[in-house]
């Protein structure tokens, strides 16, 4: 059985109680879901808010904000666009968040203008470390996030963080494709999600789906550039990682680095299990299909052989088809002790795209799959 939710809140790394983010929501409840759209344009300059007590639903007058109803005024522009401070000095107290929900229950959060992370300063000045998400969801309950546009954000453009019962749906999420770890959606720790109808491309994965996960879905995905759909990685740091019950289901992806992946670091233990990619199509993506039990970041040394890892079992491929853009189009490298199990592919098409060289290879499956299952239909 996989570990609770609470387990898994080390993910985070983020002291709530120290630091207040340049946006923060705090500790809010209401009665009926609230519509915050209208308030967005009041989040030009950075304001904080430590702890809130239940609220009610607040009417803002948008006539305010330099609307006309006229008829012929594009009154859309007066949502306009939230953009991040360029001045990295504003992040001295919390480096690690720009605008964060924080504990809200039953909220809506939807759209109009655009959200606007600035990152480019950040990608010249750091990769991996230092860098705001720049919109975090924690502890969200019954959260509905729809119809909005997230872009450039400094490091991941969109996180939740054991939250429970999510729709997120109509986002479109955009960096180019050099932007170092600009994830678009980000899911660890949450339970019961469901993520559809959106269009992302930046420079990292389209979604990453990580330890603490439960009862997630994506529908309707358009992902590229990027690192395509990704469940981990998991593991890291010799740490226990569980994922479990993921669907992906009509995913489209273009020009991807990769395709729909599996990676968990070598020492780690856990499991992802009972994972379902189906209807996916591909478009000159390099590596289609992946489970990669011994990934590991190189720039810290060479991988080296651990004697655990994440169990990964029951995945099913389904109904994929398209064209690969490198030579192999299907690689599981399985751990040596700990084998994938339960693998199977049904209905998998996938060809070499440009001119056909018959010496590539289509499946690469690695010695260590023995005691493992893998089923073609």
């Amino acid at each position: 059985m996989d570990r609770p939710r609470h387990y898994l809140q080390e993910d985070s790394a983020y002291d709530f109680q120290a630091y207040p983010s340049y946006f923060s929501f705090k500790d809010m409840e209401f009665e009926d879901s609230m519509d915050i759209a209208s308030t967005m344009p009041m989040l030009r300059k950075p304001f904080e808010v430590r702890k809130l007590a239940a609220a009610s639903v607040k009417t803002v007058n948008v006539d305010d904000f330099g609307a006309k109803g006229d008829g012929r005024t594009d009154d859309t522009e007066v949502y306009g666009t939230i953009a991040a401070s360029g001045d990295r000095s504003v992040y001295n107290k919390d480096r690690k968040h720009w605008i964060i929900f924080d504990s809200v229950q039953n909220l809506n959060v939807e759209g109009g203008g655009i959200i606007n992370g600035n990152g480019k300063i950040w990608w010249q000045n750091s990769c991996k470390i230092n860098k705001a998400l720049a919109l975090t969801f924690y502890e969200c309950k019954n959260l509905i996030v729809k119809n909005l546009k997230i872009q450039n954000a400094q490091q991941i453009h969109v996180s939740f963080e054991n939250c429970e019962n999510v729709q997120a749906s109509g986002l479109t999420v955009t960096a180019p494709e050099n932007s170092p770890n600009t994830d678009g959606i980000h899911v660890t720790g949450t339970q019961n999600i469901h993520i559809s109808s959106s269009v992302i491309g930046t420079g990292d994965d389209c979604i990453s789906i990580v330890s603490g996960s439960q009862k997630v879905q994506a529908t309707d995905i358009t992902c590229g550039p990027g690192h395509g759909i990704s469940i981990g990685s998991l593991g890291s740091g010799n740490s226990a990682a569980y994922v479990s019950d993921v669907t992906v289901t009509g995913a489209k992806l273009s020009g991807t680095t990769n395709g729909v992946r599996i990676k968990t670091w070598p020492g780690g233990s856990g499991s992802a299990s009972n994972i379902k990619f189906q209807n996916v199509e591909m478009n000159n993506v390099a590596n289609p299909i992946i489970i990669d039990q011994n990934y590991c970041d190189e720039a810290d040394g060479p991988c080296t052989e651990q004697k655990s890892a994440v169990q990964v079992k029951n995945v099913v491929y389904q109904n994929i088809k398209g064209t690969s853009a490198g030579d192999v189009a299907i690689k599981f490298d399985c751990s040596k002790n700990f084998p994938c199990q339960g693998i199977v592919l049904q209905d998998v098409n996938i060809k070499q795209g440009g001119a056909m060289d018959k010496r590539r290879k289509t499946i690469e499956v690695s010695k260590e799959l023995h005691g493992g299952l893998i089923w073609f239909y």
